[in-house]
């Protein structure tokens, strides 16, 4: 049994804000390469639904591993923390670009594992500064492997 054992149902931790401004919108299309209009060209999305750029959902989604370090407390006791997937995500609210964004972090369970590990389960929310609806909802599931590296 760990420290987290006993914090099942607990929000753990909550990310400071983000900025998801243009030029990470840029960047993550670059990498991606998803240039879709409604994330890289200002001038055509503000005519769409959403009155200029957005960020993309998985742009959101993969700062979370950023939000997560930042958040979560760091467990001396763990050799090595890995994402192990997600049972469900799903993108609620549009982030539109230069707004702000946090992660809270709520844990669902934990599961021994064999092999000296522990499976955790978050519910996890991304908020939008200033807006009531998250822009992400998931569960996430992170594998802690406890221990001396072998």
């Amino acid at each position: 049994m760990t420290m987290l054992d006993t914090r099942v149902g607990e929000i753990i931790g909550t990310s400071d804000w983000i900025v998801l401004d243009q030029a990470r919108i840029d960047a993550f299309a670059d990498v991606t390469e998803d240039h879709q209009f409604i994330h890289c060209d200002p001038q055509r999305a503000a005519g769409s639904p959403f009155g200029g750029t957005i960020a993309h959902g998985f742009l959101t989604l993969s700062m979370l591993s950023r939000m997560a370090a930042q958040a979560l407390p760091i467990l001396t006791e763990v050799r090595e923390s890995l994402n192990y997937g997600f049972d469900k995500v799903r993108f609620l609210t549009p982030v539109p670009s230069g707004a702000r964004v946090r992660a809270v972090f709520t844990l669902q369970g934990t599961e021994a594992r064999p092999g000296n590990r522990q499976m955790l389960r978050f519910s996890v929310t991304v908020e939008i500064e200033g807006t009531d609806r998250p822009a992400v909802a998931a569960d996430w599931l992170v594998m802690l492997v406890y221990g001396e590296p072998a």
